[in-house]
C-alpha cells in the first residue's frame, strides 16, 4: 500500500471537506510541517523527524493494527461506500447493480436472522463432508470446495502464463495452512511458538460451536495440526516463491499422476472447472508429491474434520458472533494484535468489496472521481518515464544492446488510471436478502466461474485486477502495465489543486509511480519482456552487474532490526525494496523538471529537494503494533513503513546535501557501500 499525507488538523475534519474547499485554518497549514518530531535529528531517524509528531498524538486504535495516512484515506473512503450502499437500500432496487448491492447490504447487517441461524448456513456442506467414505469422495468434495473458495489442500488459479502472456494458463500452488505460512509452524522464536501453541485451540474453539465436546475437540485440532505441519513441510520460503523460473514448471494434465500417484487429477480439475486447456503449471512439484501421501496415509476422520474446519474458518466472518469472535481472537488479535474488532458495516464493506467491488466502482467513480486530477497523475506517469529513460541511457554499467532492450520495454509500459474502460458484468450472479454467508460463497462460485471461463481463450489486457476505490496501485509483469486506481489519488481534506509539485512528486511520483515502474525492472520484472512474457533478454554480463549491485541492497536490509531479533529478510523483500529505491530516484529526477524546483524557492524554510523527501516520508507515516510488524516480517515482501523511508534514503545522493548527513550520523553509509544500480 502507498500511504498518502494529512495533518492532524485537516484529520479533524476531513470526513466532510474532500469534496468542498478545506477549512481556512486546514488550508493555510503547511501539511509537510505539520506532523513533524523537531527533536529527533534528520541525520539519525528521518521517519521519526519526518513522522514522529503525528504519531505521539494518534496512538492506534484499538480495532486497527496500523494507523496512519492509509488508514485515514480509507476511513474516508469506507463513508463513501456506506452511503452508496444505504441508497441502494432505500431505493429497494429490484434488479441490476442496485439490487445487488442493497441485499448484500441487507443480508449482512441483518443479525437477528445471522445470530438465530448460527452454523446452519454451512450445513449443507458440513452434511457433505461428514457423508464421504472414501479418498474419492474427499477429493470430489475437495474440488467441489475450491469452487467455492474454501481452498482445502492446496491453492490453484487462474493467470497469464509468465512466459506466453497472450494465454491465460492454470496454476496450482501450495496451500491448505490455517496459519500464514509455513514459517509458522516451524519457527522457534517466542512470537511465533506463542501463536503456534493457540492454534489448537482456536481450531478446537471452533467445533466446540459446531457442537462437538471438549475432549473430542482437541483431540481433532491435534490430527488437524499434524495434518498441516506435513504440508508446510513440504512447503517453499517465501523468498524461494519469488524465483519466477523455480516456480513455473509445466505438466501435461495427464503426467500429473507423476507427482501425485494417488489423486485422479484429470476427473478432480475438470470438477473444478478447468477445460479447454491440456496442461497446467504446478508452481511447488515436491509439494503435490507430499499431498499424495497426506491424503492417503491420513484416516477418514481426519480428513473429514480438516475440511469441517477449513469450511467453517472460511466463512465464520459471516456467521454469528461466536463464529466471528473466535476468527478475530487468533486471527487479528492473537497474529496481528488488534485490540477491538472494527464496526460491522465496515466488516460489511471489506467483504462486498471482495464480491461485487466493481458494483460499487462504477457508482464510486460517478460521484468521486475528479477528471482534472485523472488528467495530472497521468501526466506524472510520463514525466517519470521520461526520467527513467535519462537515467537508463546514462547507466556506466549496462550494455548498449540491454539499454536498448530496457528502453523499449519502458516505453511499451501501459498506464491505467482511475478506472477501467469496461466493466464486468455480475447479472448472473444471485444476490438476495437470505443467509449473508450464502451470498459470500455464491460470489466466489461467481469468480470461480468468470476465472475459469477465461482458459483457452486470447487474454484480456484491459482488465483491472483492483477496483476503482482501492487504496493501492499495482506493476502487472505479464501486462507489461502500472495500474493506478482512482481512490490513490485521494488526500483527505484537500483539493488535489492545493498540493505543491514537491509533495505530490513526493509521495505520488516516487512512492507510487515511480515504485510501480521501477518494478519492471526489479530482481523479478527484470526478467520479463517488453510483451510480459518471462525470457532471459538481458546479456549474461549485464545480469551479473545487475546481481551484484542488487546484493548491496539485501545486506542492507538483511541488518535491519525492527523489532526483537527478528531481521528483514533482504531476499524477500528485495524487489519492494528496489522498487522504492528506484521510485524515489526517478521521481527525483521527475521533479527536477518541474517549475517549482527550477525556482528553488523555499516553502516555511524548506527548499524543494526538502519538501519532496518529507513528502514521501509522511506519505509513509504509519504506526504499527509489535504483532503486526512480527507476522510482516514472516509473511509479506514489504518491509515495515519505517524502514521503506529510513532504509532508500541513504543511497540517494541528493538526500545528503538537502538535509547535510555526515560521516558518524545514523543516516549515512559511505558511498563505496551504497547502493548504484538506477
Amino acid at each position: 500500500m502507498h500511504n498518502k499525507l494529512i495533518s492532524i488538523l485537516a484529520a479533524l475534519s476531513f470526513f466532510t471537506a474532500c469534496n468542498s474547499p478545506a477549512p481556512k485554518e486546514a488550508a493555510k497549514q503547511d501539511i509537510i510541517r505539520t506532523d513533524m518530531d523537531t527533536t529527533v535529528k534528520p541525520n539519525d531517524d528521518f521517519f521519526a523527524y519526518a513522522n514522529g509528531g503525528w504519531m505521539k498524538h494518534n496512538p492506534i486504535p484499538g480495532d486497527e493494527t496500523t494507523w496512519g495516512i492509509g488508514e485515514l484515506v480509507q476511513k474516508e473512503l469506507y463513508v463513501k461506500l456506506q452511503k452508496i450502499n444505504e441508497d441502494a437500500l432505500k431505493r429497494a432496487d429490484k434488479s441490476g447493480s442496485g439490487q445487488q448491492i442493497g441485499d448484500f447490504w441487507f443480508s449482512a447487517m441483518d443479525t437477528n436472522t445471522i445470530e438465530k441461524n448460527g452454523v446452519e448456513p454451512l450445513r449443507a456442506e458440513l452434511s457433505k463432508i461428514a457423508e464421504m467414505k472414501t479418498k474419492e469422495d474427499v477429493l470430489t468434495q475437495a474440488a467441489h470446495m475450491h469452487s467455492y473458495g474454501a481452498n482445502v489442500f492446496f491453492d490453484e488459479g487462474v493467470s497469464q502464463d509468465p512466459k506466453h502472456s497472450d494465454v491465460e494458463a492454470y496454476f496450482m500452488t501450495q496451500g491448505g495452512l490455517g496459519m500464514p505460512n509455513r514459517d509458522y509452524y516451524f519457527n522457534t522464536d517466542a512470537r511465533t511458538v506463542k501463536i503456534r501453541g493457540l492454534y489448537p485451540q482456536y481450531i478446537a474453539s471452533l467445533f466446540r460451536l459446531m457442537g462437538t465436546d471438549s475432549l473430542q475437540a482437541n483431540i481433532k485440532a491435534a490430527e488437524i495440526m499434524m495434518v498441516e505441519t506435513n504440508l508446510a513441510k513440504a512447503s517453499r520460503k517465501l523468498e524461494d516463491l519469488r524465483d519466477p523460473y523455480t516456480n513455473y514448471n509445466k505438466y501435461a494434465i495427464v503426467q500429473l499422476r507423476t507427482l501425485s500417484p494417488g489423486i485422479e487429477w484429470p476427473k478432480y480439475l475438470g470438477q473444478m472447472g478447468v477445460k479447454q486447456v491440456d496442461s497446467v503449471i504446478v508452481g511447488q512439484p515436491e509439494f503435490y508429491k507430499a499431498l499424495d501421501k497426506v491424503i492417503a496415509t491420513t484416516d477418514m476422520q481426519t480428513l473429514k474434520d480438516y475440511m469441517a474446519f477449513h469450511l467453517v474458518k472460511t466463512f465464520g466472518n459471516y456467521l454469528s458472533v461466536p463464529f466471528v469472535t473466535a476468527n478475530f481472537n487468533f486471527y487479528s488479535k492473537t497474529i496481528r494484535g488488534a485490540e477491538a474488532q472494527h464496526p460491522r458495516w465496515r466488516r460489511v464493506l471489506d467483504a462486498e468489496e471482495g464480491a461485487i467491488g466493481e458494483e460499487l466502482g462504477q457508482l464510486f467513480v460517478k460521484e468521486y472521481f475528479d477528471a482534472k486530477a485523472k488528467a495530472r497523475y497521468e501526466q506524472i506517469v510520463e514525466n517519470v518515464r521520461t526520467a527513467y529513460k535519462a537515467r537508463i541511457e546514462k547507466l556506466d554499467w549496462m550494455t548498449d544492446s540491454t539499454k536498448q532492450k530496457a528502453i523499449h520495454k519502458l516505453l511499451a509500459i501501459r498506464k491505467k488510471v482511475g478506472f477501467p474502460d469496461k466493466w464486468k458484468d455480475f447479472s448472473a450472479l444471485k444476490i438476495d436478502r437470505g443467509p449473508y454467508a450464502l451470498n459470500v460463497m455464491r460470489a466466489n462460485q461467481w469468480w470461480n466461474n468468470y476465472e475459469m471461463s477465461k482458459l483457452g481463450k486470447p487474454v484480456d489486457r484491459d482488465e483491472w485486477s483492483m477496483t476503482p476505490q482501492t487504496y493501492n496501485a499495482y506493476y502487472n509483469e505479464s501486462n507489461n502495465e502500472i495500474v493506478l486506481p482512482a481512490a490513490m489519488m485521494t488526500v483527505p481534506g484537500y483539493r488535489d489543486s492545493e498540493l505543491d509539485d514537491a509533495l505530490v512528486y513526493g509521495y505520488t511520483a516516487a512512492s507510487t509511480v515511480g515504485h510501480e515502474i521501477t518494478h519492471g525492472f526489479d530482481d523479478q520484472g527484470r526478467k520479463f519482456d517488453e510483451y510480459g512474457n518471462l525470457c532471459s533478454w538481458w546479456s549474461l554480463m549485464d545480469t551479473a552487474q545487475f546481481m551484484k549491485r542488487a546484493d548491496v541492497l539485501v545486506k542492507q536490509f538483511n541488518k535491519m532490526v525492527p523489532l526483537d531479533t527478528m531481521h528483514i529478510n533482504g531476499k524477500a523483500t528485495l524487489g519492494e525494496n528496489l522498487a522504492d529505491l528506484g521510485g524515489i530516484l526517478i521521481g527525483l529526477d521527475a521533479f527536477k523538471q518541474t517549475d517549482m524546483y527550477k525556482k528553488g524557492e523555499k516553502i516555511s524554510g524548506m527548499t524543494p529537494t526538502q519538501r519532496f523527501f518529507m513528502g514521501y516520508s509522511l506519505g509513509w507515516l504509519l504506526a504499527e503494533r509489535p504483532e503486526r510488524i512480527a507476522t510482516q516480517l514472516l509473511t509479506d515482501v514489504h518491509s515495515p513503513a519505517k524502514y521503506r523511508v529510513n532504509g532508500p534514503f541513504p543511497n540517494v545522493p541528493e538526500f545528503y546535501d538537502a538535509f547535510g548527513i555526515k560521516p558518524g550520523d545514523k543516516m549515512y553509509i559511505p558511498d563505496s557501500l551504497r547502493v548504484h544500480l538506477w
